[in-house]
């Protein structure tokens, strides 16, 4: 069993994996003030209160888009361990063909959702990861990841937009209104963010699909995906957990090499 921990910029998911079982995810808020043993000590109360014992797990990993939290995060862990977790990062082994301008710029959270879906769906696939952003990527039927989009959050546009219009309310709930038509401002607000998002996600795919000349897989995580998938007219695949998979899926990439590589045995250096 090993421990898998994506850190975004406002929430957390953490999850334990058993091979391809999930054993639980949880979530927490990103909190950069923590320390090394204030995060320990969280994710050990998370473990016991699904009834893991820390020491029974064979290693773990980590992605984060919060750089300062990186070094935190892996000493954490290794702190509740005794073993060092796995940094997604430079040096570990994708099996992605990056074909970015610079590679290196690619956030490990997209590497992370790209090697999960993958390894599920049949390419081309464009993949949308809802959070404090939207991020688009796209990979092309060799399994090359070519590159996206980033777009201002939902959530993050809806409170912008709140911000700097002096008559708009504050602080409004997002579910989607009973109309398409709004007929209130925050029932018109509501409607411009949910209908919007879900419009622009299949605008989205068709355009990528023009611009690939073939039909596309779409694939979505992040947590904002469940206010808004219901209400796209495309098919899009929903994977809540689709970024733990693939943290599972670098984890045994990795370490499988490094055991073969000891016993003498080649791997793949992508």
């Amino acid at each position: 069993m090993i421990i898998a921990i994506d850190m975004g910029n406002t929430n957390a998911v953490i999850g334990c994996m058993e091979g391809e079982k999930m054993v639980f995810t949880s979530h927490i808020s990103t909190d950069r003030s923590k320390t090394v043993d204030e995060y320990a000590l969280l994710f050990k109360g998370i473990l016991e209160m699904h009834g893991i014992d820390p020491n029974a797990l064979e290693g773990g990993i980590i992605s984060s888009v919060v750089p300062m939290l990186r070094p935190v995060l892996r000493d954490a862990v290794e702190r509740l361990t005794g073993k060092r977790p796995l940094l997604v990062g430079a040096g570990v082994k994708t099996g992605l063909n990056i074909k970015i301008d610079n590679p290196a710029q690619l956030g490990g959270d997209l590497v992370v959702a790209a090697v999960g879906a993958c390894a599920k769906y049949p390419r081309p696939i464009v993949l949308f990861d809802m959070g404090t952003a939207t991020t688009v990527s796209v990979i092309d039927r060799s399994g090359s990841y070519l590159g996206g989009m980033i777009i201002p959050g939902l959530r993050v546009a809806v409170d912008a937009l709140s911000a700097r219009a002096s008559q708009l309310p504050l602080n409004i709930s997002l579910e989607a209104p009973e109309s398409l038509i709004g007929a209130n401002t925050i029932d018109c607000m509501r409607s411009g963010a949910i209908y919007g998002n879900a419009a622009m996600l299949d605008g989205i795919i068709d355009r990528v699909e023009e611009e690939l000349c073939a039909p596309v897989t779409a694939v979505a995580t992040g947590n904002l995906i469940s206010m808004v998938l219901p209400y796209c007219e495309r098919k899009i695949y929903p994977e809540p957990n689709l970024l733990l998979h693939g943290l599972r899926l670098l984890y045994e990439k990795n370490t499988r090499k490094s055991r073969h590589t000891a016993g003498g045995e080649g791997g793949d250096d992508r």
